[in-house]
């Protein structure tokens, strides 16, 4: 959940900038299990990475400068994340910074271009989950989660500003990493697609 706030103006809606306030409920799971190589062993609790949320009440608090003419937009943003208290496996997972700047051409009334550098920067798991052992497999150890990822993306963004689809918008973002460093045995991005789809009325 969350709100943006234009703070200050600078000539009309040419220059605005933004406080971002924000808040994420912890609605992933974090009891995902499985078995392992030994079935008879039965089912256990699935390391950090494979987990689908944080167990934790997040802030995601930030700001934002918006930059528009007629036919050009770009904004640079900083949104952190920070995580709350701890979850009730005894850990929480690292802060998440990130750092973005992205640029935009309206080349006509129904398509636009866009060009997105996105920064990254996640810590280490403070505290442990009692179950995982990190003796057993390095992705059990809170200290080898931490890494730093720079992406580049380019977009496009279809709008309807008539007939039957009026309103609607489809946006499409595709990229991959141009710098990533990982402290510890984790999964690395090849790729990145984003679509989204948006209706005003």
């Amino acid at each position: 959940m969350g709100a943006l706030y234009s703070v200050y103006k600078l000539g009309g809606l040419e220059h605005r900038f933004l406080l971002n306030a924000g808040v994420s409920i912890p609605t992933g799971s974090i009891d995902e299990k499985d078995f392992g190589p030994d079935r008879s062993l039965g089912e256990a609790r699935l390391e950090y990475p494979m987990q689908l949320g944080s167990g934790t009440v997040d802030l995601l608090p930030g700001g934002a400068y918006l930059g528009q003419t007629e036919n050009w937009a770009w904004l640079a943003e900083f949104v952190p994340t920070v995580r709350l208290g701890w979850n009730r496996h005894d850990y929480r997972l690292g802060n998440r910074y990130r750092l973005s700047g992205w640029g935009a051409w309206k080349w006509t009334e129904w398509l636009s271009l866009s060009a997105r550098v996105d920064g990254q920067l996640w810590e280490n798991i403070h505290g442990a989950d009692r179950t995982m052992d990190p003796m057993d497999e390095p992705t059990k150890d809170t200290s080898l989660q931490g890494g730093k990822r720079i992406d580049l993306l380019f977009g496009l963004n279809l709008y309807a500003p008539g007939g039957l689809l009026k309103g609607h918008r489809l946006a499409v973002e595709a990229g991959a990493p141009i710098y990533q460093s990982l402290a510890g045995p984790q999964l690395r991005t090849d790729w990145l697609v984003h679509v989204g789809w948006q209706w005003t009325f």
